[in-house]
């Protein structure tokens, strides 16, 4: 049965600038400079130049009237405060000038080549060399043995056709502990800490050092001494020769190698924004050393103006043509736009941010730090909170003091014992100094840590000073503790 109804519906449409605008504010320099890249390739009516007057006069004529055809649009109603996509690291500091050469370096082999060439050096038969190497390919990256050599019986019939016995599987496990380096194939930090022992001269402080990790492992891990000291029947200098040996072990042996270092290592912080005292005047700037002056392509908008002015006569194919070529110049005039509001909204939101905070950037300490949020930039700017959320998001700025991420300088609120408001940084700063100059063999508890605030004139609860010093990392007293 057909029904009629009459339904009455709200709905506002992006038009395609204004999805670029939304999309540009969210990526940092080194995104921006891979997007600029791909819409390059991807769109011949873009490339890098600097417009003429002429160009400049004609995109601010056709983005007025892109505005004027979306009047009731406000852009700040569509910015929202999802995630941020992370950036994929990826950058090109070539211009078009450079020539692009090749530059070789060597990566070594992988922590897992490195275990499988010692496989060769093994006097074993070709079935428990495929054991030993499917072993291997099931170690993590930290050098752990996560499985059960139950559960690899089970899957190497499956994936390599072997078929063999818990028996065998276990005696690949051990060949797989003989390898370098100590500790590769443990199942957990206790296993993993006795073979690497167990590697280690035969001494009376090595066989404490076992007794410790075999009996005494769980008062070890929460740092109960005088339990260990009552066990072992031991004075306080050979606990500490004990503790010594055993804190040199590596936890994760996977994690020394040189792959994983290297891999590391090529992960690089380009910052959005620099900052610089001039003669005690901060002045802001982008850091646009990569990004190309953008233009509408000369030919396509010729191109354009032969196809319009001829417009007898034009077959299907012509108009086709036409159509082809208008597409890929709005769509290049659209993202020079996007890339010019980007730059402003950015730029405008981190001098505002600087201003805020002038005396920490003149001085560079985090006491300095006033409290902070989003809505105090957002009432500066006129922006709304969600685009201050996504300027400060992913991005970094470059400062006499170091890089800092743009988010580092927003924090809440306090009041001390006078009534004035102080930053909850610069409370942190003052727990972080506690317990770096306690004395570790009587570390600060959170009680102890709420008394020296409160002597600093900060009246904060124990479990606000719980909740600040797990946010910093910081462990609790126990787990401190030095002999």
């Amino acid at each position: 049965m057909l029904k009629q109804q009459l339904q009455q519906k709200l709905q506002q449409k992006l038009s395609p600038a204004q999805i670029q605008v939304i999309k540009m504010l969210e990526v940092p320099a080194l995104e921006l400079e891979e997007r600029i890249r791909q819409e390059l390739e991807e769109n011949p009516a873009l490339e890098e130049g600097r417009e003429s007057d002429e160009e400049a006069e004609e995109l601010d004529n056709q983005n007025q009237e892109d505005e004027g055809q979306n009047d009731e649009f406000d852009l700040e109603e569509y910015v929202a405060d999802d995630d941020i996509p992370d950036y994929r690291l990826k950058i090109n500091n070539a211009s078009k000038d450079d020539k692009h050469e090749d530059i070789p370096f060597s990566a070594g082999m992988t922590f897992h080549e490195f275990l499988i060439d010692q496989v060769g050096l093994l006097q074993i038969s070709q079935k428990e060399r495929l054991l030993v190497e499917y072993v291997i390919g099931n170690i993590d990256d930290e050098g752990y043995l996560r499985r059960t050599p139950e559960a690899m019986v089970d899957d190497i019939v499956f994936y390599a056709g072997v078929e063999t016995t818990d028996q065998e599987m276990e005696q690949a496990v051990q060949y797989v502990r003989t390898l370098d380096p100590p500790g590769v194939g443990a199942f957990d930090l206790q296993d993993c800490l006795k073979l690497q022992l167990e590697r280690k001269d035969n001494t009376k402080t090595i066989k404490s050092a076992q007794l410790i990790i075999s009996d005494y492992f769980d008062e070890f891990s929460k740092k109960h001494f005088d339990k260990i000291q009552r066990g072992l029947s031991i004075d306080d200098e050979t606990l500490k020769k004990v503790m010594a040996e055993i804190i040199h072990l590596n936890p994760k042996p996977g994690n020394a190698w040189s792959g994983n270092i290297l891999e590391k290592s090529m992960s690089t912080i380009v910052p959005d924004f620099i900052l610089e005292n001039i003669e005690g005047q901060l002045i802001v700037s982008l850091n646009n050393a990569n990004i190309p002056d953008l233009r509408v392509s000369s030919t396509y908008n010729e191109m354009f103006q032969d196809y319009t002015g001829n417009k007898k006569n034009q077959s299907r194919e012509m108009k086709d043509a036409v159509m082809f070529v208008k597409q890929k110049i709005d769509s290049a005039r659209w993202f020079i736009d996007a890339i010019k509001q980007r730059q402003q909204t950015l730029l405008t939101t981190m001098i505002a941010i600087v201003n805020f905070q002038s005396e920490y950037f003149i001085e560079g300490d985090d006491t300095y730090i006033k409290p902070m949020i989003l809505k105090d930039i957002a009432d500066i700017t006129g922006y709304d909170i969600s685009t201050i959320s996504r300027v400060s998001n992913s991005k970094y700025i470059q400062t006499e003091f170091g890089i800092f991420p743009v988010k580092y300088f927003f924090s809440e609120s306090m009041t001390n014992d006078v009534g004035e408001e102080v930053s909850t940084r610069e409370i942190k700063k003052i727990l972080q100094d506690c317990v770096e100059n306690e004395n570790k063999q009587k570390p600060l508890n959170d009680d102890a840590l709420v008394d020296v605030l409160k002597q600093k004139g900060y009246l904060i609860a124990r479990r606000t000073v719980a909740k600040y010093r797990e946010q910093l990392n910081i462990p609790v007293a126990r787990m401190r503790k030095e002999i």
